[in-house]
């Protein structure tokens, strides 16, 4: 698994800060030279990380006075260049179930994960940041994997809320941790379910986003299939050319 970037885990470090309103009400982020000191880092390695940030909208600087947290804008925004990104949406937002961990039929799913077998374990939940539902989400694991969530009560009962992530309790249990991603990014209507959990009407437009999860040997352990509400949802994301 290729090592984090020391700017970019800084970036990620201070982003969570940021998102959870340690820096609210005007309050100016660390200088360069006390963010290096603490984190024992180059000043280069802070800069780096502060045009990240700036980047993405979540700070801005002036001259002569420091760098500042933008406010916060209605809805949600993230920039996610990692799985690590991922698992930290459990800094600011909760995961309400709606249809607890159990194990169903799911052709499709089972698919997709390279099983032999049709059945899969399945958790469905919604997210809300600042109390207010913005994503719906269903999440297919292949039956060992999801046997190890089996007694975690965040996933066991409706209405279970947790600022948890299922990457992130799976990191913590699988022989292989997480290391990579595959995303396809789509549109869909809002089916009678889905409009309910989130609140809106059905067949409204939603913002659909799957995601294939590998573990670091480059088998599935994961395919999470969430419906965004386009008005309460932004997802940013930064392209990088390679130079040789």
């Amino acid at each position: 698994m290729t090592r984090e970037s020391g700017y970019r885990a800084l970036a990620r470090q201070v982003r969570a800060d940021v998102l959870a309103g340690r820096y609210a009400d005007g309050r100016r982020l660390p200088t360069e030279a006390e963010l290096a000191e603490r984190h024992r880092v180059s000043r280069q390695t802070v800069r780096r990380a502060f045009q990240d940030l700036v980047a993405e909208g979540l700070v801005y600087r002036v001259p002569g006075r420091g760098t500042f947290a933008r406010p916060r804008e209605c809805g949600y925004l993230r920039q996610f260049g990692s799985v690590e990104d991922l698992m930290a949406l459990s800094v600011d937002t909760r995961m309400d179930i709606t249809v607890p961990l159990h194990r169903r039929v799911d052709v499709a799913a089972a698919g997709r994960l390279r099983l032999t077998g049709d059945a899969v374990s399945s958790v469905a939940f919604r997210r809300l940041h600042d109390g207010v539902p913005f994503c719906l989400t269903t999440v297919c694991l292949p039956p060992h994997v999801g046997a190890l969530l089996r007694d975690v009560p965040e996933l066991a009962a409706e209405g279970a809320s947790s600022a948890a992530t299922v990457i992130g309790l799976l990191d913590t249990r699988l022989a292989a941790p997480i290391a990579e991603a595959d995303q396809s990014i789509t549109v869909a209507a809002a089916d009678p379910p889905a409009a309910r959990h989130l609140g809106c009407a059905p067949g409204h437009p939603l913002l659909r986003i799957d995601r294939l999860y590998r573990d670091t040997e480059g088998t599935p352990v994961e395919l999470a299939v969430s419906l965004f509400l386009p008005e309460q949802y932004s997802y940013r994301t930064r392209l990088r050319r390679s130079v040789t």
